[in-house]
């Protein structure tokens, strides 16, 4: 694959090694390198200006066929698409392709009118009478920041609604999947798209910070962790008027509770654990178990953790996760479990390398005594922590120890525990017998505190896309003169009064 940022519909030539991205599985397996040029984040900003004139000129229908046509291209490319995500991130195949095929779903979801309605302009009886009507304008230039866990799905769930409701965009696809972003850039050029209303360029930290403080970005669309989120709410301080979006991580809770369906709660924290190797937002990360059911819950939820298939994407044996992304976020996880061990935690089942090549790591059960804001990190891999509990209120104490809020889990048959939750646990996605991971495209997604900034994706991103302006429009001349006002009709010159 040769090496290229996509900039007004140009191919730039980024060729080089200062960037490179291998395959986890085999981290001698070189997927995509390059040498990301700074000055090309300029280039594709004064690009995505150029053509944002003409662009949120055009209709909605006429933006939305260009979109169908993204959507048929995609469609075309799944096998594609799914190889590419497997290889460079390590997914296992079988979720690569859902991923993959998820970018078609979206268009599809997003030129639905529960969702493309919420850009239509709409008239209101204002008084006196007045219309009052509101119309939307996209914001202009949007940066769409990528991930590298679902380095297609996410940023593609962006800035399609972005450009849908009018907006150009500047994408920089996640440095660990360097290969995902580019092959999405190359596919919208395949798609016919106008010159300059997509854009690609790779970059690192410097370019990042380029693009997000650029004078002629409007927007950021920002998916990734809280520290890197929080650098780029200091970077737009003094620009309040550019739009910043945030999906950020979580430590996320799960409660079972003491009516709990044992064989479901296991199975759905096992998976919402360890689904893509624990690193997904939305991965459970503490679970918070009912002293009457904790035994046999544990035994079960550790018996599983141990039986999980782990391996490369292309085993023959469809695995169940495959390795971390790197080596360095392996040590992470590594270290944060001596970290929990050293506090007082108990290891039920370790998390540990694997003998073979890549950075795979077998799934973690640590139990503790209970959370606290003092050890507050979101562990961005296949470890959870597991806290006995007593009642449903000590539970829903323990599930207030964090400073995010992104996803939590009840598990209980009474409707009114789980409600009870909804009052009481700040989280943008509750769900009710269902684990912490994943997300229906037909609702919002999102958090709050250090899990995002009430600027939700899915179903609702593309309110994040567009703007209001309201107008009080007067249809005729015949107005009433405000109290203490004194006119008189003579007191305008007529054209006769001037002859």
């Amino acid at each position: 694959m040769s090496s290229h940022d996509v900039i007004d519909g140009v191919h730039c030539s980024i060729q080089g090694d200062n960037l490179v991205s291998t395959d986890p599985a085999r981290p001698d397996s070189v997927i995509w390198s390059g040498t990301p040029c700074l000055s090309h984040v300029d280039d594709a900003v004064m690009a995505a200006r150029k053509a944002f004139g003409s662009w949120s000129a055009l209709s909605l229908e006429a933006r939305a066929e260009h979109l169908r046509r993204w959507r048929d291209i995609t469609a075309a490319h799944v096998d594609e698409l799914a190889d590419l995500i497997a290889r460079e991130v390590g997914k296992p195949r079988s979720e690569a392709r859902i991923e993959a095929t998820a970018l078609g779903g979206k268009v599809d979801l997003t030129l639905e009118d529960a969702v493309a309605g919420r850009i239509r302009d709409w008239t209101a009886e204002a008084g006196t009478g007045r219309t009052g009507r509101c119309r939307y304008r996209p914001h202009g230039v949007m940066a769409v920041i990528g991930p590298f866990n679902f380095p297609a799905h996410l940023p593609n769930g962006q800035f399609v609604p972005a450009m849908l409701a009018g907006n150009t965009v500047v994408f920089k696809p996640s440095e660990l999947a360097p290969a995902v972003g580019q092959r999405l850039g190359e596919l919208m050029q395949e798609a016919g798209l106008p010159p300059g209303v997509f854009n690609v360029v790779q970059g690192q930290v410097e370019e990042s910070r380029a693009l997000c403080t650029h004078d002629d970005v409007n927007g950021i669309l920002f998916t990734g962790s809280w520290p890197v989120g929080r650098s780029i709410l200091e970077q737009n301080l003094d620009t309040p008027g550019r739009l910043v979006a945030l999906e950020l991580g979580g430590n996320n809770p799960a409660i079972v509770h003491e009516d709990a369906d044992l064989r479901l709660a296991v199975i759905e924290c096992a998976r919402a654990a360890f689904a893509t190797t624990g690193q997904r937002c939305t991965c459970t990360r503490r679970i918070l178990v009912h002293e009457k059911v904790a035994d046999e819950f544990l035994a079960a939820l550790c018996t599983v953790a141990t039986t999980l298939l782990v391996g490369a994407h292309d085993d023959p044996v469809a695995p169940f996760m495959g390795p971390l992304i790197t080596e360095a976020a392996r040590a992470r996880v590594l270290d944060a479990q001596r970290a929990i061990i050293s506090r007082g935690g108990r290891s039920l089942v370790p998390a540990v390398e694997l003998p073979c090549d890549g950075w795979f790591l077998s799934a973690g059960i640590i139990e503790v005594d209970g959370f606290s804001l003092d050890h507050d990190e979101e562990i961005f891999g296949p470890l959870v922590q597991i806290a006995t509990v007593s009642s449903l209120d000590e539970a829903i104490h323990q599930a207030r120890q964090t400073r995010y809020g992104l996803a939590a889990s009840v598990f209980t048959k009474d409707e009114a525990v789980f409600d009870r939750c909804f009052a009481d646990i700040s989280t943008g996605c509750l769900n009710w017998n269902v684990g912490t991971a994943g997300a229906s495209s037909r609702l919002p997604f999102g958090g709050v505190g250090h899990s995002g900034n009430h600027r939700p994706a899915a179903a609702l991103a593309i309110d994040s896309c567009a703007y209001p302006v309201a107008s009080l429009l007067q249809p005729g001349s015949e107005i009433p003169v405000p109290a203490g006002m004194t006119f008189k009709d003579q007191w305008l010159r007529s054209d006769e009064a001037g002859d």
